[in-house]
């Protein structure tokens, strides 16, 4: 790509305090918690959870110094806004930007050749904007004379040619409400203009009233719509018209445009920021996959109480497996974000209206040819908590990961006013997204005008009423039809339930609006929380159960119903009728069966509902079923030296406990040869133990140079559960981890000096071609000096064969270059380079005088770099001699070698001298042996010696 050109980025930084986030999101969308929909503010949201001032600025910091224009912040500090020049990008990022023919569009695209790197330190999550092989791409399908003859709609709407317009889809899905979204917002994601004289028409024909629109331009977006082919504009009309058709009285529609070139996350941050804005929808998707900041964002929005809907797609199922290549979370699809636990999956059906136009029937929207209602699961996201409780036995869903969509609405037969006078006829999961969104602002309504906070993300709550007994009076529950297509022939099917054409079906008007929209339900249940037990297997545990109040607190009857209770739970009732006032009691305890549940962690939402109502208060109950057999510690057994040598580990000892009341059998399994066990097998007594030593063997000691690694098991013998711990034997091998850079950072390494790209960074070419390999070190600190260094498991008295290479091409025409290694504090070299060098191998042996050492090297290069590479520390062995000749008078040695050890033959020719001799200079050895021979001996007797020159500096 050429070095001059201009690209817009979007830094992501990552979140801090993660695990407290998640927890406070389950308790936000947890009914029976005090933090039940207590939701924060940006502000509060960005003081708990945002990157701290400090690492923004750091990341400021970086992009400048790299000379990158910041081009806009974000209050929440999730994001950075930057461009620069390709040549900058490329030494900021460490890549190359390439530009590649497009596949199956005609145009080039541009990505670049290796992932982004920058520093460990720098807070960095991620970066978009490197390429733009799937540009922003509606979700909408155009209806063409060979889809109608093949795949004929219901043609029930009061739109011209019957399609569907304005109250047809609050007759179908919010009959007889008179919430119109009042006081509620809309926010729509968009990367096109609209035309508002098209909005005009649309509201003009369809007998609504007009709705104040908004534009947010973003990215240097002018909002101008474009024109084509491949013009968005139908989308953002759609998009509009679909929102306030199902919800004509909404205060405000916010248009959030970034134009055909525009970066995703800029706009999912900026809707964040609006969040007066509690409704958001998007039938958009790009590439990328799965982004940490683009889940961060949806995170923050659910935090704040804001309910996202997304459109999960227009290609029908989507194939399952590794590298599918109709896979969801397939990067080069375009898919983004239909995966996303973190917001709404909504899916599309084929609507028939009743004679009235109210509700008839639905089917799956599926027009044939690959196009129709997206669904399937993901390769990358676990299945989450709120729909792990949903069987997925007779829909072909995942009990591991994520199933999508989770609900839909219709996708067909939509009429459409676009491009400043045409008219359409459309399909696509890009209308019922925004249709949703409308509908959760007739929820947000009704919640503010009952004195209850917005519904925000509605996912934990949905799936909760699919387990209750009002799931068939909240939703339509879509049981006909299917999204298969050539490539998935058999997958799906809707089925009743939950299925992954559909989700969980379409809204079932004011039922699910009073389920969702939070209102004081006289059912109340005491205490708010469920109980936790645990044991060891076959018991006791330490909870068997407890007992719940049920109070009806109103003025009228109501039954309730209780369903979710696992195997392992027994309770008292199912359900009843409570008189006004009257109260009831359930009580609940571990069944006879919970002693035999295999060792695991086992938790159940129990769900009591208000059958009238709709409203459902979960229960959560957990039970942790453990192993009787502890050892200690659970870290493994780890030895290093060198063949026949000495090592540094010897023997571990662990200690096996019985935590259970009754006696255990036990035995170690699967040890290598390298290990002896002592003792291998037992019975422990109730809550006894017993020390076992796992030491290092001749075997092992002998062993050749190389690494080994096994597990040694700890095996339960009575319900066969292993506790494997590691063991790892290495031998003969260098003790500097990433030696040769090729994690492309510093991993292992302590850096402390300017860690940048200009200053010390690993690099894959672009400053300095590695020696070997595909990354090195380049050093480059400036006006002062910097240290690499890594503190290294020893054998104290040890040799080791210190190597390194280490290169410098530049020729200085001023400013200082100092190189140093040292060995535990002393060093071994110490120089000023005064001229250019090419890639050179410098070699010391040394010797360790503790159990650790550090070895570091300090540098500062002002005109340039440093380039180092394949850093190594080799355990010495001593030398043992192999053969020994005297023909005619010449003797001749024979030694085993380390390849670059230097090593010396001396003599005495009496044992009580006190010095030995040299005999000539020392031999540096160039293979695993060595010889030496000593010529025309004339004393009577010589005593021979090979010894080893210590180049360690005195302590």
């Amino acid at each position: 790509m050429p070095a001059t050109n201009q690209l817009r980025l979007a830094i992501g930084l990552p979140l801090r305090n993660e695990a407290v986030l998640d927890d406070l999101l389950r308790q936000i969308c947890d009914p029976a918690s005090p933090n039940f929909r207590h939701f924060l503010t940006p502000e509060q949201f960005t003081e708990q959870f945002g990157p701290t001032a400090a690492d923004y600025q750091k990341v400021i910091a970086f992009a400048q110094a790299n000379g990158l224009t910041v081009t806009d912040t974000h209050g929440n500090r999730l994001l950075l806004d930057v461009s620069g020049s390709v040549a900058d990008i490329q030494n900021a990022f460490q890549l190359k930007l390439r530009v590649y023919q497009h596949p199956t569009e005609n145009r080039k695209f541009f990505s670049p050749d290796a992932e982004p790197s920058v520093d460990v330190s720098l807070p960095v999550a991620d970066i978009s904007g490197l390429n733009n092989y799937s540009l922003p791409h509606p979700k909408i399908v155009r209806r063409n004379v060979s889809m109608v003859a093949a795949n004929a709609t219901p043609k029930f709407g009061s739109g011209p040619s019957g399609t569907l317009i304005g109250a047809d889809f609050r007759t179908a899905y919010a009959s007889g409400t008179a919430l119109n979204g009042a006081g509620q917002m809309v926010g729509l994601v968009q990367f096109d203009g609209f035309y508002s004289n098209d909005i005009v028409a649309y509201e003009n024909l369809a007998g609504l009233s007009g709705v104040p629109l908004q534009t947010v331009l973003l990215d240097g977006y002018n909002g101008v719509p474009t024109t084509g082919a491949n013009s968005g504009n139908v989308e953002v009309s759609l998009d509009i018209e679909m929102a306030v058709s199902m919800a004509p009285g909404l205060s405000k529609v916010v248009v959030f445009e970034a134009g055909p070139n525009g970066n995703p996350n800029d706009v999912l941050n900026a809707m964040a920021a609006s969040n007066q804005v509690k409704q958001l929808s998007s039938s958009w998707g790009w590439s990328g996959g799965p982004s940490t900041t683009t889940d961060n964002i949806f995170k923050t929005m659910a935090a704040q109480g804001q309910s996202f809907f997304n459109a999960s797609g227009d290609s029908d199922a989507f194939t399952t497996g590794s590298g599918s290549a109709n896979g969801v979370d397939n990067p080069s699809l375009g898919n983004a974000p239909s995966s996303s636990p973190y917001i709404t999956q909504v899916g599309g059906t084929t609507l028939a209206t009743g004679s009235g136009g109210d509700y008839g029937s639905e089917t799956v929207w599926n027009w044939g040819g690959g196009i129709g209602s997206s669904g399937g699961i993901s390769s990358y996201y676990s299945i989450p908590s709120w729909q792990a409780n949903i069987s997925m036995a007779g829909n072909g869903g995942s009990a591991s990961f994520r199933n999508i969509p989770d609900v839909a609405l219709t996708a067909d037969n939509c009429y459409v006013a676009y491009a400043n006078g045409s008219r359409e006829t459309v399909g696509g999961t890009s209308c019922a997204a925004p249709l949703w969104a409308g509908f959760m602002a007739l929820v947000n309504q009704q919640a503010a005008a009952g004195g209850q906070p917005p519904a925000g993300f509605i996912n934990p709550a949905i799936y909760a009423i699919a387990q209750g007994g009002n799931y068939t009076s909240c939703f339509h529950d879509i049981t006909a039809g299917d999204n298969t297509w050539s490539g998935s022939p058999n997958n799906f099917s809707a089925v009743s339930g939950y299925d992954l054409c559909t989700g969980l079906g379409t809204p079932n008007g004011q039922n699910l609006i009073n389920a969702l929209a939070g209102s004081v339900d006289p059912l109340v249940i005491t205490p708010s929380t469920g109980f936790a037990a645990s044991g060891t297997f076959g018991g006791p545990f330490s909870a068997s159960g407890g007992n719940f109040f049920l109070t009806n607190s109103g003025a009228a009857s109501l039954d309730w119903s209780l369903t979710g209770v696992p195997s392992w739970l027994d309770y008292s009732s199912s359900g009843g009728t409570l008189a006004p006032g009257g109260s009831a009691t359930v009580a609940f305890s571990l069944d006879a069966s919970a002693a035999n549940l295999a060792v695991g962690n086992y938790s159940a939402s129990v769900i009591f509902s208000n059958i009238a109502s709709g409203v459902v208060q979960n229960r959560q109950f957990t039970l942790q079923v453990a192993d009787p057999l502890a050892v200690f510690p659970t870290n493994g057994f780890a030895s290093s030296g060198i063949p026949g040598g000495t090592f540094n580990a010897i023997s571990k000892n662990y200690s096996l406990t019985n935590l259970g009341s009754a006696p255990l059998a036990w035995a170690v399994t699967g040890l290598p040869s390298w290990l002896n066990v002592s003792p291998a097998s037992g019975t422990l007594p109730a809550f006894g133990s017993v020390a076992v030593a796992v030491s290092l063997n001749s075997t092992g000691v002998n062993l050749p140079a190389g690494v080994y690694a096994a597990n040694v098991t700890f095996l339960d013998l009575a319900d066969g559960v292993a506790r494997n711990v590691p063991a790892t034997l290495s031998s003969g091998q260098s003790l500097v981890q990433n030696g040769g850079f090729e994690t492309g950072d510093f991993t292992g390494w302590a850096l402390a000096g300017k860690s940048a790209a200009g200053y010390n960074f690993v690099d894959g070419g672009s400053k300095i071609s590695p020696f070997d390999g595909d990354f090195s070190a380049v050093l480059g600190e400036y006006h002062s000096t910097a240290t690499l260094s890594q503190t290294l498991a020893t054998i104290p008295k040890q040799r080791y064969l210190l190597t390194f290479w280490l290169e410098d091409t530049y020729v200085p025409k001023g400013g200082a270059k100092q190189f140093a290694a040292s060995w535990n504090g002393k060093n071994v070299l110490n120089h000023s380079y005064a001229s250019a060098f090419g890639w050179i191998k410098l070699t010391f042996t040394v010797t360790a005088t503790k159990t650790s050492t550090v070895l570091q090297f300090k540098e500062r290069n002002d005109p340039w770099y440093f380039g180092l590479d394949d850093v190594s520390v080799t355990p010495v062995p001593v030398p043992t001699l192999q053969a020994a000749v005297n023909p005619n008078g010449t003797f001749k040695f024979t030694w085993n070698a380390l390849p670059d050890v230097a090593y010396q033959i001396q003599y005495k020719t009496n044992l009580m001298q006190a010095d030995w001799i040299n005999l000539g200079e020392t031999f540096n050895a160039r293979a695993n042996s060595l010889s030496a021979t000593n010529a025309a001996v004339t004393d009577p007797q010589r005593f021979y010696r090979v010894v080893i020159p210590d180049q360690t500096p005195a302590e």
